[in-house]
């Protein structure tokens, strides 16, 4: 059955992880060659009329929205990994979680001064990761010109963390 509308294609679960929270889960997106073809065009869309030169990830599910958009516009793509997981070297940026701290890393010689940078991840919740992503990049000598999602949970506010960033959804939940 084709759907209309991408989040027509996303699963909600109540209550998971914690009673209270709707889980939105992408798999079920993922899972469904329309659904999966529907989000990618969807956020490609997102991206005309702006101008850049490679597209960064955010692992993993960034790498799974990303790549198609880099190899279908023809740009390089970037991975944004977890610490310890890049084999030449890299800068890292530290950030804190609701319980900790996590670090993510981008190879040093990745992204160049001047080059323009499309982010693409699937979801936006807090903000911290991508807000990580975008101080990596400039510490690099990039300029972030666009931060796409496939999800968006308004609630938790993460768009307050992204003010100085041209930040876009397909799909924008109100809660958490």
């Amino acid at each position: 059955m084709i759907r209309e509308k991408v989040e027509d294609y996303v699963r909600s679960i109540p209550d998971f992880p914690e009673k209270g929270i709707i889980f939105r889960d992408v798999t079920s997106v993922l899972q469904d060659a329309d659904g999966l073809q529907m989000a990618i065009n969807s956020m490609q869309e997102k991206l005309k009329g702006i101008e850049f030169d490679k597209i960064a990830g955010l692992e993993s599910r960034g790498f799974i929205f990303g790549m198609p958009i880099a190899y279908n516009l023809h740009k390089p793509f970037v991975l944004i990994r977890k610490a310890g997981k890049l084999p030449c070297e890299t800068v890292s940026k530290s950030y804190d979680l609701e319980y900790g701290q996590a670090t993510i890393e981008v190879h040093k010689d990745a992204i160049e001064p001047g080059d323009k940078i499309v982010i693409i991840d699937d979801l936006i919740a807090t903000g911290g990761t991508v807000e990580a992503a975008g101080e990596l990049i400039k510490e690099l000598g990039g300029e972030v010109v666009k931060m796409v999602f496939l999800m968006e949970l308004a609630g938790l506010n993460g768009r307050d963390k992204l003010k100085e960033y041209d930040v876009e959804s397909v799909i924008c939940y109100e809660g958490k």
